[in-house]
């Protein structure tokens, strides 16, 4: 990227919130301190009140590089355990220009910063980002990233399955220009889940850009069972019912096909228990769906992994669709109250 040595690459802030992360953090750190980025760089882990050992890792990280100049780790408390909160902590202890986000069990691609950095640039944009690259260590959770690539898992969601890039909603964590991330005052914490969502959704209204590239990429590690993927996406389900009640007029189809499975799935059940056995077309429907998605999602993948596919790909819309259905009215309203204005460049100057 730094083809003339003349020009001063700007220094970056790479902010982490974790808990329990023992087993991906220090790979994620050392993906961190391994790219191709001759710029200045700082890490700042916000460590929440894990049970593992994710804080004694994070100790040995920080005295690992105290001795170096321009890669040192550093860490701040987050008592609350709580994302939105963990990510202020993180960017108010950092101190660079550049802001860029990394979860615990992310794997950032050696380019990653670079690139982010040389498109904000060309960009003018206040935040980028790419794909999220899933990919397992087990069979299971190679069924789960088979299944989080594609479309009959999520849609057609970019930052999951690939793009053109250009302006987008929001994008998968995030490289931020600070003077962004200030103006807005950083992270809304009753987001506890789409917080990125509202984020961007909050500079996108304040005239700012999003990006999206598929040059950006982050491998991402799916959760380790059936029981944990069903709980993340039952909590991404009922966030995105939230943040549907936030901003009328976010919906789309993507978001409402789960939630009607689940609801036809049912019905589907009741009519064939009850009244007649031509009810089960509909849950049977579905269910010849994943297993012919399944076929081409598993391609090249060990045959244990294929066999859990449509496993991942049911859990994945069932819990998603419950999560959005059962959403209380209660948190949106919550949320609704803590509604932070967009607050644009000028109207930032003429108050400071």
């Amino acid at each position: 990227m730094n083809a003339n040595p003349d020009v001063r690459l700007p220094a970056v802030s790479v902010i982490m919130p974790v808990l329990n992360e023992e087993r991906h953090l220090r790979g994620a750190v050392q993906a961190i301190l391994a790219q191709e980025y001759a710029g200045e760089m700082e890490v700042v882990i916000a460590l929440g009140p894990s049970t593992d050992r994710t804080d004694e890792i994070a100790a040995e990280l920080v005295a690992e590089t105290a001795s170096l100049q321009s890669k040192r780790v550093h860490t701040v408390p987050n008592p609350t355990g709580r994302t939105p909160a963990a990510l202020n902590a993180a960017i108010n202890a950092s101190r660079h220009p550049i802001v860029v986000r990394v979860d615990g069990h992310g794997m950032l691609s050696p380019d990653y910063i670079a690139t982010a950095v040389r498109l904000l640039e060309e960009t003018g944009a206040q935040n980028v980002g790419g794909i999220m690259h899933a990919e397992g260590e087990t069979d299971w959770e190679r069924a789960v990233a088979a299944a989080m690539t594609s479309k009959i898992g999520v849609g057609n969601a970019s930052f999951h399955t690939g793009g053109e890039a250009g302006p987008a909603e929001t994008v998968y964590l995030g490289v931020f220009r600070r003077e962004a991330l200030e103006q807005q005052g950083g992270y809304n914490v009753e987001f506890i889940r789409a917080q990125d969502w509202e984020l961007n959704f909050r500079i996108r209204e304040a005239g700012g850009l999003i990006w999206f590239s598929p040059e950006l990429k982050v491998s991402y590690r799916p959760r380790p069972s059936v029981k944990a993927l069903a709980k993340q996406y039952k909590d991404y389900g009922r966030w995105r019912h939230v943040v549907a009640r936030f901003h009328e007029g976010s919906i789309n189809l993507r978001y409402l096909a789960p939630p009607t499975a689940v609801c036809a799935i049912a019905a589907g059940i009741l009519v064939g228990l009850l009244l007649t056995p031509w009810g089960f077309v509909v849950p049977g429907g579905y269910l010849a769906a994943i297993l012919l998605g399944s076929v081409p999602a598993g391609k090249g993948l060990p045959l244990k992994a294929r066999l859990q596919i449509p496993v991942a790909l049911a859990t994945m819309h069932m819990s998603w669709g419950w999560g959005f259905l059962t959403s209380p009215r209660s948190l949106a309203r919550k949320v609704i109250a803590s509604r932070r204005p967009a607050v644009r460049a000028d109207a930032d100057a003429a108050t400071g």
